[in-house]
């Protein structure tokens, strides 16, 4: 067994399902191996979208999700994905092939001290040069991966150590290996008791579920415990969702540039699950925030627990065992909820919203961005197993927020992340359709962001990774149009040209439509989910966002 098969091995161990990959230096050895053994490459035509769907597949499933470039530039384009997985904490393994050992460090072929550029963005990074430390890198960088506050991380392996020879034993050498972010532990009980008192006496308390409750697999338990106390719920944008199902308690997304409900900077009480702090949250600076309000911060990893701010109680522990614990206090204790602070939070979100819950669509005439998002949500209603939704774009993102996450934020959607980028969706929607094979698939893009990954329907084509993709046509990058257009009366730099999306999508061997209204939009959403064939449609829209 050779460094490759065992590597391959140890995958197939943690059950990841596949690869994404695009072949080069150093990289052969992996390749045969993964055809030998079959474990699956999806190869793509960049590798920003090959990290692009380990990046999607982690942050969708909590599993280890895996991607292999070749050295040099190679690895630099992959770092876009590493980035996104740094920002979201999403378990990703980025493997760079290298030319041998020897001629590392001496001008060999694409040299270059990969390790370094990504150890910023990783929890850790290593070079592997011995086939004999394959095992016990991988244990090591996946251990890091999956534990604490998930995040990506790199192996740099070289040709020699791929092909050269591993010991007999390498393999229970490794141990076993999680492959999904497990982080577990239960809160000091001072700490707890200290944060469930603030709450009880609090007159305004708001959670802030950031993605790692998605990643501690708390929905149910936030959902509970925020019915129980009568709390309000907020997710900061592009965070991971838990709300798969309209909750009384839950007042939308915090961070989006068209605004939310006023609750934050009415708050005495800030309840900061897994979540970050920075802009999308004000910094947690007062003002915005009440120079009183009190922080109660829980984290899975030490590292993060004092990010940003000093919280009046900071709780070492995971979001759904802290509150499997708080509920369990809550009720012992019979302790009273914020019903009164509950309704007043409904009735703000209700009237913050209302807008756009109510704005009147023409079925036969041109569309904005709500008509589109609105259509959408109209086609994809009823539908069982609800689709996985991706959505990639600045302006459509904003739009998408608003007429749809106003309710619900299910764990089956998912946005670029807490990194804002675009052009992840196509790449994304590949990572969806193997994640999810029993869902169907479904990404809104804007016309900016699919610039970045066209040439990957070639891709899905392919390999048969069928998925639905909405693409807002408004000619131009339309989040910074708009806003140029208030603040300078013009654009600079931030139109696009005229495209023939639908039919580049079919000269790459996908189906591709144009619908020009509502109507048309519905009728060939659902003529699309039918197919077995990567689909886009393009559907042109009048330039302009929510905050217009």
């Amino acid at each position: 067994m050779n460094g490759a098969q065992a590597l391959v091995a140890l995958l197939q161990q943690m059950q990841v399902p596949f690869v994404s990959a695009l072949c080069g230096n150093g990289l052969d050895p992996l390749l045969a191996a993964a055809h030998e053994a079959g474990l699956r490459i999806v190869d793509t035509r960049n590798e920003q979208s090959a990290a692009y769907m380990a990046d999607a597949y982690a942050r969708l499933t909590g599993r280890l999700g895996v991607c292999a470039v070749s050295s040099g530039v190679a690895h630099v384009n992959a770092l876009a994905g590493v980035a996104n997985a740094h920002y979201d904490g999403a378990p990703m393994l980025l493997l760079s092939g290298a030319s041998a050992s020897e001629s590392l460090g001496r001008g060999g072929f694409q040299d270059l001290d990969q390790v370094a550029l990504a150890r910023p963005l990783t929890k850790h990074a290593e070079l592997v040069t011995d086939a004999a430390r394959i095992p016990v890198a991988l244990r090591e960088a996946v251990g890091a991966a999956c534990g604490g506050r998930p995040g990506p991380v790199h192996l740099t392996i070289s040709l020699d150590a791929l092909e050269g020879q591993a010991p007999p034993d390498c393999l229970d050498r490794a141990g076993r290996l999680p492959g999904v972010a497990t982080a577990r532990a239960a809160g000091d009980p001072g700490e707890m008791a200290h944060a469930l008192a603030l709450l009880a006496n609090a007159r305004r308390p708001v959670i802030v579920a950031g993605s790692c409750v998605f990643y501690a697999q708390a929905g149910e338990a936030l959902h509970d415990f925020a019915w129980q106390t009568a709390t309000p719920v907020v997710i900061p944008i592009w965070d991971r969702g838990v709300v798969d199902t309209p909750w009384l308690t839950y007042m939308g997304v915090v961070g989006a540039a068209s605004g939310e409900p006023d609750l934050l900077a009415q708050a005495d009480l800030v309840l900061l699950l897994g979540a970050g702090v920075d802009y999308r949250l004000g910094y947690l600076d007062a003002p915005p925030l009440r120079p009183d309000v009190k922080i109660v911060r829980v984290q899975a990893d030490a590292r993060h627990l004092y990010q940003g701010i000093m919280p009046d109680v900071a709780i070492l522990g995971d979001a759904g065992t802290v509150l499997e614990h708080w509920s369990d206090m809550w009720a012992a204790g019979d302790l009273a909820p914020h019903s009164g602070w509950l309704e007043e939070a409904r009735e703000r979100h209700d009237a913050f919203y209302q807008r756009w819950w109510e704005e009147e669509d023409d079925p036969h005439g041109p569309m904005n961005g709500g008509a589109l998002v609105a259509t959408l949500e109209a086609a994809l209603a009823g539908l069982d197993p609800e689709p996985v939704l991706l959505i990639d774009g600045g302006n459509i993102g904003q739009w998408a927020h608003m007429r749809l996450a106003s309710r619900r934020y299910p764990a089956h959607w998912l946005t670029c992340g807490a990194s804002g980028v675009v052009g992840w969706g196509v790449a994304g929607a590949m990572a969806a359709r193997l994640a999810c094979p029993d869902r169907p698939v479904v990404l809104l893009s804007g016309d900016g962001s699919l610039g970045f990954g066209l040439m990957e329907f070639e891709s899905a084509a392919r390999q048969g990774l069928p998925f639905v993709c909405v693409v807002a046509d408004d000619s131009a990058w339309g989040i910074v149009a708009s806003g140029q257009e208030r603040r300078h009366g013009r654009r600079l730099a931030a139109s696009l040209g005229p495209a023939d999306y639908a039919g580049a999508a079919q000269a790459l061997g996908a189906c591709g439509v144009r619908a020009e209204t509502p109507e048309a939009l519905r009728a060939a959403l659902c003529e699309a989910l039918e197919r077995r064939q990567p689909t886009l449609i393009q559907a042109p829209i009048l330039c302009g966002g929510p905050a217009d």
